[in-house]
């Protein structure tokens, strides 16, 4: 059924979240045909709608436009995820050194409060409760994004948000959670914060992308 009595703009931001975030969770598959009389039950706007959420999914590379032919989801591959490892170290690690150089107690207190959901939602994890995956996507995206929220950047902070969703996806989709090793870079990331090691921190956080990306694809899920 059509969303009734909704602002066009609201049915369309609407729209938009939740095929993003299916996209980037995997629940819409790489490759996936995008049909819209299908999204169109799925996720209840009209096809006007869905094919503006769909143009502008297409402009974060989460979506490919194919002319008469319609749309598809973004395919994944071994090269891109390198290469968006490479663009979010660029990006959290100068964010991280102008916030930790800029940080107030505000600051630390929400790094603090951030770390400290993040360690107990790990500690769950690493027990088996797989079924608390979901906050720790959330969680984990909360401390990195506390971490680097004193940069002073706004466009910086949504430049980064959006490549770490796109990087984020591939670690869903290969459905393996890192364990301890996750859980240590994070406190030692969170240490060398609290400390204001600027050096110490950009290196960690490179270490810790570059771990992840390795164990992403040691899954074997990608070419």
């Amino acid at each position: 059924m059509i969303v009734q009595n909704i602002p066009s703009e609201t049915a369309s931001e609407m729209a938009f979240r939740q095929i993003r975030s299916d996209i980037i969770a995997g629940t819409l598959s790489p490759r996936q045909k995008l049909k819209l009389d299908d999204l169109r039950d799925r996720y209840s706007v009209s096809i006007s709608t869905l094919r503006e959420t769909l143009s502008r999914l297409a402009t974060e590379n989460l979506v490919i436009a194919e002319g008469q032919r319609g749309f598809h989801v973004a395919p994944v591959s071994a090269k891109e995820l390198r290469d968006l490892g490479d663009m979010r170290l660029l990006l959290e690690s100068h964010a991280l050194a102008l916030s930790l150089a800029a940080g107030d107690l505000e600051w630390e207190a929400r790094v603090v409060a951030a770390r400290h959901k993040l360690a107990a939602v790990e500690q769950r994890l690493l027990t088996g409760d797989v079924d608390r995956t979901p906050d720790w996507v959330r969680y984990d995206w909360e401390f990195h994004q506390a971490l680097a929220s004193a940069c002073g950047s706004t466009v910086l902070m949504e430049t980064l948000a959006t490549t770490f969703d796109r990087f984020l996806r591939y670690h869903l989709l290969a459905r393996s959670f890192r364990g301890k090793p996750v859980t240590d870079d994070h406190r030692k990331l969170f240490d060398l914060a609290m400390a204001r090691d600027v050096e110490g921190a950009r290196s960690m956080l490179r270490q810790h992308v570059e771990h992840g990306i390795d164990h992403v694809l040691r899954t074997g899920r990608f070419d």
